[in-house]
């Protein structure tokens, strides 16, 4: 478990150098063919601008992904019964009490989010709530605490964020390629067309790939950390088989978070599984409840 723990602090490093290496060649794409002879501006820019934003994603992401998911914070009083299994799950596993969002959204899911366990927030869907008896609840908010445990928050909002860069930049570069007008030769804008195509065909491959990596293992240690908290495995198991049987669509669907929740948001069809984010729930339910015959 330490040692998991420790890796995931050692990965959010090397996310954020591969992502400040994906922008910084972008930048300098964008600086061969738009910038004086000899001057790095656009590049130095690039590479100043991403760091800069690398540091307030760091601080401001979670609240950004609350903010997508529709999320609204409660306190005991407002629901008793997701608050108090959250509150349980802290003094149980020692860990300070997170924030707890509920989401007004019929589909059943729930993630966590923040960049450290002094400064987490909890989410779960009304669907959730609806769905799920008191001990399917607790494993649920088990694995999204043990996320919060382990450290996976830190790495999985820092990818949000830096997602969300990739894509915004692969856009500005599309647009460069369509409406500018100077460059280094004739050429240039048709060589900046497609290149901002590329780009715009390859960044979200990459953003999805890094998600995929950064999800699918994350997912089965959160499993494991919530079933040895609870002492309850088979709870969780059977929380992630009604999600695989009566999942659907969230109504505020966004890719950049998809990593995020228990569950895939978008329902993803068969092609879209072989990049999904998260492993079967089948095989995550399997494990579980074969761990369930060693406690």
């Amino acid at each position: 478990m330490y040692r998991a723990i420790a890796a995931n602090k050692r990965n959010t490093i090397l996310i954020i150098a591969l992502f400040l290496i994906i922008i910084g060649a972008l930048g300098l794409v964008a600086n061969y063919m738009y910038s004086p002879s000899g001057s790095y501006s656009i590049f130095i820019g690039t590479v100043v601008g991403a760091l800069i934003y690398v540091v307030i994603q760091y601080f401001a992401a979670s609240g950004q992904a609350v903010a997508l998911s529709g999320a609204k914070q409660i306190e005991k009083r407002d629901n008793p019964r997701l608050y108090r299994t959250v509150e349980n799950l802290a003094i149980t596993t020692g860990m300070p009490m997170p924030k707890v969002y509920i989401i007004d959204d019929p589909a059943p899911n729930a993630f966590a989010a923040g960049r450290d366990p002094k400064h987490a927030v909890v989410a779960a869907t009304t669907g959730l709530l609806d769905m799920m008896d008191d001990s399917e609840l607790e494993g649920v908010m088990a694995h999204e605490m043990g996320h919060v445990q382990n450290y996976d928050i830190r790495v999985t909002t820092i990818v949000f964020g830096l997602v969300v860069a990739v894509g915004f930049l692969a856009d500005i570069l599309l647009r460069m390629s369509f409406f500018s007008r100077g460059g280094r030769n004739n050429n240039g804008n048709v060589i900046f067309l497609v290149l901002g195509l590329a780009a715009m065909i390859v960044a979200p491959i990459v953003a999805t790939a890094v998600q995929a990596a950064v999800s699918r293992q994350r997912e089965y240690l959160a499993d494991a950390t919530g079933a040895l908290t609870t002492r309850h495995p088979d709870a969780l198991a059977s929380a992630l088989e009604k999600l695989g049987a009566y999942g659907r669509p969230m109504q505020k669907q966004n890719s950049t978070m998809a990593h995020m929740w228990i569950a895939d948001p978008t329902k993803p069809g068969i092609i879209d599984r072989m990049f999904s984010t998260h492993p079967p729930i089948a095989e995550r339910a399997k494990r579980l409840r074969e761990s369930g015959l060693r406690f």
